[in-house]
């Protein structure tokens, strides 16, 4: 079983993934870390973020021991990531990857962006979550303060706002909702009323399927 699960940043749709991979006891993968990944090499070795060849290069070349390193999570990356990710030849040279994670038995739950309309297109379960930019501001900003990083909410805003803006408008795999996803709006939720939603779809599915 491959449930794909996409939506904006700080929608929520990583912590509810990792939440079903441990319900279904699959094996998760959060597609965003592969674009972080590679920004950070580009960083690493002083090449600017829209080096089209040298971020295909380090896309090609990218070890999963990568995806481990603790500098990826913070909001430098998280801005990073999405110039990266409109480049579509770094996109194109991490789609493989993605898919021949989730063809591994038994299955997967993969998060991102693009799962269900471009790397998983055939996932039984597909859910897109969302949320307000105002709400999921409020969630990063939670999140990164309490790591300790220096920010303000309407920082924090900005940066949501202008993520979507170019994850939306990217010419490849822009942030979609598949056709046949289901939409989990988690503004009002918290994560259990939210992961006891999406347990509910996937169940609804299973049963679908006899």
């Amino acid at each position: 079983m491959i449930i794909a699960i996409d939506g904006p940043a700080a929608s929520g749709k990583g912590t509810l993934a990792k939440r079903l991979a441990a319900h279904y006891g699959l094996p998760h993968l959060d597609t965003g870390l592969l674009y972080r990944a590679v920004a950070r090499v580009l960083m690493d070795f002083d090449h600017k973020l829209d080096d089209d060849a040298a971020a295909v290069r380090a896309a090609q070349a990218l070890e999963p021991s990568r995806l481990d390193d603790p500098r990826l999570r913070g909001r430098e990356m998280g801005e990073a990531a999405s110039v990266v990710a409109a480049i579509p030849a770094v996109r194109a040279a991490l789609t493989e990857w993605q898919r021949g994670f989730a063809r591994r038995a038994p299955g997967a739950v993969l998060d991102g962006r693009d799962i269900g309309t471009v790397i998983c297109p055939d996932a039984q379960v597909k859910i897109f979550v969302t949320a307000t930019a105002e709400e999921r501001a409020r969630r990063r900003f939670r999140e990164l303060a309490g790591r300790g990083e220096t920010v303000t909410y309407e920082t924090v805003l900005d940066d949501i706002r202008r993520r979507d803006a170019r994850d939306s408008g990217r010419s490849a795999a822009p942030l979609a909702a598949a056709a046949d996803a289901r939409l989990l709006d988690t503004t009002s939720l918290d994560i259990e009323q939210a992961v006891r939603a999406a347990i509910g779809f996937v169940e609804a599915v299973r049963r679908e399927e006899g």
